[in-house]
């Protein structure tokens, strides 16, 4: 495993902690203990993301300026000519 991967599979890890301590505050709103872990993973996890854009270039591709709408503007499956002759 090379320095890009394992940093990868420590963002996602910390990310998988971050959804675990979110579900568990929706039921145990005043633990202040887990806010507390949350915020502190919250902000490693942030700068883990911001190492690894630094090193390796945008993490997701919902960092490109492509608009969320690019996928309805076709052609739809229908539309390539390339429909089967039968």
């Amino acid at each position: 495993m090379n320095d890009q991967q394992r940093l990868l599979r420590r963002i996602r890890a910390y990310q998988f902690s971050l959804w675990e301590l979110h579900m568990f505050l929706d039921t145990h709103p005043n633990n202040c203990e887990a806010a507390k872990k949350m915020e502190e993973y919250r902000a490693r996890t942030e700068e883990m993301v911001k190492e690894y854009e630094d090193k390796y270039g945008p993490l997701n591709e919902s960092t490109s300026t492509t608009s969320r709408w690019a996928w309805i503007t076709g052609p739809w499956p229908w539309e390539t000519g390339e429909e089967e002759e039968g």
